[in-house]
C-alpha cells in the first residue's frame, strides 16, 4: 500500500478498471487511475473500486489508550462477523479483499467529531499524519475495536507483466521508479 504524492486533480473518467489479486488468491478490484509507459515497462496507478477500512483495537487503559491496527488474520477472521455485522446497520458490507479490507456502500458524510488522526513512523521517517474516519466501534470477548476509513485515496503503483497481469511494486521498487514515475505523469498533467 502506499500513500500518493500526486494531486487528486485527475477529473478523468476512471480509464478502465483491472483486478490485483494476492498470494492467499484474495482479489480486490480497482479503477486504472493513470497508466503511463516508461522504458517499454507498462505501470499503473490504481485506486479501489471499494473504500479501504481499517480496524483497530483499542489497548490500555485511560489517558495510556492507544489504537493499535489489527493486522493479524486469525484475529480478523475472528471478529469479522461482528464487524460486518454492526458495519451492515450502515447498508455497508465489509469485504476481506486482497491488500485491504473494504466496504461497499455509500460512506456516511464526514463530521469532524468522528475523526481520528493517526501519526505514521516508517523507518525513523516521520510521514505525514493520516486522517481516519470512525464508520463504527463494537466488542468482542471485552476487547473494544473501531473501524475507520482513510480519508486520503490508498493508491497502488502495479507494473503490468508480460502475461497482462497487475503486479504490486514493492517498496524498494517504489522508490527506484517514483522520480521517473512523477516526472512522466507530472508531464502528463501540464
Amino acid at each position: 500500500m502506499f500513500s500518493s504524492p500526486f494531486p487528486e486533480e485527475n477529473d478523468n473518467a476512471h480509464a478502465g478498471s483491472i483486478t490485483l489479486t494476492d498470494d492467499k488468491g484474495r482479489s480486490l478490484e480497482c479503477y486504472i487511475e493513470h497508466s503511463l509507459e516508461v522504458d517499454e515497462q507498462e505501470y499503473v496507478l490504481l485506486l479501489p473500486v471499494d473504500s479501504p477500512v481499517e480496524i483497530f483495537s483499542w489497548e490500555g487503559d485511560g489517558e495510556e489508550e492507544e489504537a493499535v491496527l489489527v493486522e493479524d488474520d486469525t484475529i480478523i477472521e475472528q471478529i469479522f462477523a461482528t464487524a460486518q455485522a454492526v458495519l451492515s446497520e450502515q447498508n455497508l458490507v465489509l469485504k476481506n479483499t486482497a491488500y485491504a479490507l473494504t466496504v461497499a456502500g455509500d460512506l456516511p458524510p464526514v463530521e469532524e467529531s468522528e475523526l481520528f488522526t493517526l501519526e505514521i513512523e516508517d523507518e525513523g521517517e516521520d510521514l505525514d499524519p493520516e486522517q481516519l474516519q470512525l464508520l463504527a466501534s463494537f466488542y468482542d470477548e471485552d476487547q473494544e475495536y473501531a473501524i475507520y476509513t482513510p480519508l486520503d485515496p490508498l493508491l497502488f503503483f502495479a507494473r503490468i507483466a508480460k502475461t497482462g497481469e497487475p503486479e504490486l511494486l514493492s517498496p524498494e521498487e517504489f522508490r527506484k521508479v517514483q522520480p521517473l514515475l512523477e516526472e512522466h505523469l507530472f508531464n502528463e498533467v501540464e
